[in-house]
């Protein structure tokens, strides 16, 4: 877990500038609105210690995680005068995140990150300062509404100082990654105020919560004990799948080399088009086991030289089924990945194999690698012939466009090389025209399918 690591320096010294800037706040509206009457001590002790407790709850999620602390924070808001707020917080933040550094779950350092954390009460505690004495019993709901408004927004802007601090991500990917975040608490909050309508005149029954907080903590550490099983699943699949790449390298040293260079391509054809975690893992592991079936090909085929006759290039065919035959053996998400590599041969125009799929139906996966496989294939040396030059390669790319490959993926894959090929020039300097137009055109009017005795990658 990322808790257990040390902050860097440049972390350290930014949370710690947020911190200082929290001090600062929660002192300002300690002085601005009046904190008479004070809370009894053991309200803020219940106060601090349900806050704690709820803080100590973290549900994973796919950005890192969230807490319940809206069922503990909209009493707590009602309990304790605004100008304490902040203060009271920040302490529970404080003291909920001792047992983990304690237990040598966090690094120490960690604490720091308990004041900058807390800026999600400045908000609140504004707008109730500002409204005025309120009562659960007879709430003014906009002023709950722009409470929880205001929560949200100084979370947000606190969160995206810190981030541009330290070179993070951009607001809107921050606003991305924290949805669900902002979901919880709004879903919290009118749970929270009916907390709130209980324990405004009875402070204790506040700590009726805790059996709550604690069956929530309780699925909270399963749910983390079954991420990360997955994420030990996943990296078994990983590992599988580079095993079997070095298979593939350690019995055809160039096809080895061809399925590795096509993930990075693939890959980065797959985040142009906005492809799920899912779609991309299997893209991932697709490419690099494209061609895994050719581990059963006999070598004599697979290395001739010579145009293969009609008996062996049905065998080279059979390269896709075989690689299929092998993932489901693994079984899993590898089962998947066999339906991506068993139809990476498939054709746009559907007169592909080893089903005869068209369009949409042959998986977009399929349709990226086959894509991949064939620009790599083309650009890339053999023992029986040269690589192409690259306009050649990109006008043959093209001219099989909606014929054997999917437009869409040809375009996107033509602007990548493209941008990468205009950058490497820019590097080395301007070079002289790398093939005659003649030969451009030449290449243009034939197949990226490979000749007979020719298998492509």
């Amino acid at each position: 877990m990322r808790d257990a690591e040390h902050m860097t320096g440049a972390e350290r010294r930014v949370e710690a500038g947020a911190g200082a800037a929290f001090l600062l706040a929660a002192a300002a509206v300690a002085v601005l609105f009046p904190t008479q009457p004070v809370a009894d001590w053991w309200q803020l002790a219940i106060a601090v210690g349900m806050m704690a407790l709820a803080a100590h709850v973290r549900f994973a999620i796919p950005s890192g995680y969230t807490v319940p602390i809206m069922l503990v924070s909209v009493p707590v808001l009602f309990l304790v005068p605004p100008g304490l707020f902040p203060a009271v917080t920040a302490a529970a933040l404080v003291v909920g995140g001792l047992p983990d550094v304690l237990r040598g779950r966090a690094a120490a350092d960690r604490m720091l990150l308990a004041l900058p954390n807390a800026w999600y009460s400045v908000g609140p505690a504004v707008v109730f300062g500002l409204a005025g004495p309120m009562s659960s019993h007879a709430p003014d709901v906009p002023v709950l509404l722009l409470a929880l408004v205001a929560q949200i927004a100084c979370d947000l802007a606190a969160s995206a100082i810190r981030e541009t601090f330290l070179g993070g991500p951009s607001l809107r990917e921050q606003i991305r990654e924290s949805d669900w975040v902002y979901l919880v608490d709004v879903a919290l909050a009118p749970v929270g105020f009916a907390l709130a309508v209980a324990a405004e005149h009875r402070a204790w029954t506040l700590m009726l919560i805790a059996p709550l907080l604690l069956l929530l903590h309780a699925f909270a550490a399963e749910r983390r004990q079954r991420l990360e099983q997955l994420v030990e699943l996943s990296n078994a699949y990983r590992g599988t799948a580079m095993v079997l790449g070095d298979v593939i390298e350690s019995d055809d040293e160039y096809t080895g080399e061809h399925c590795k260079s096509v993930v990075a391509l693939a890959l980065a054809v797959a985040d142009s088009l906005g492809l799920d975690a899912a779609q991309r893992r299997r893209v991932e592991f697709g490419a690099l086991l494209h061609d895994v079936g050719k581990v059963a090909i006999p070598k004599e085929i697979i290395n001739k030289r010579g145009p293969l006759d009609a008996a062996e290039w049905e065998i080279i065919k059979t390269h896709t089924t075989e690689g299929q035959r092998m993932l489901d053996t693994v079984g899993g998400i590898m089962s998947d990945v066999g339906r991506i590599v068993r139809a990476h041969h498939e054709r746009w125009d559907g007169t592909g194999y080893p089903d005869g799929l068209a369009a949409d139906a042959i998986p977009v996966e399929s349709r990226i690698v086959a894509a991949c496989d064939t620009w790599h294939a083309m650009t890339s040396s053999r023992s029986y012939r040269e690589a192409m030059a690259f306009h050649v390669a990109l006008a043959e790319l093209r001219s099989v466009s909606g014929s054997q490959l999917d437009p869409v993926v040809v375009s996107v894959l033509a602007r990548l090389v493209t941008e990468e090929h205009d950058a490497a020039r820019a590097v080395r300097g301007p070079r002289r025209v790398e093939a005659p137009a003649e030969a451009v055109a030449e290449a243009a009017a034939t197949s990226v399918d490979p000749p007979a005795g020719e298998p492509a990658g």
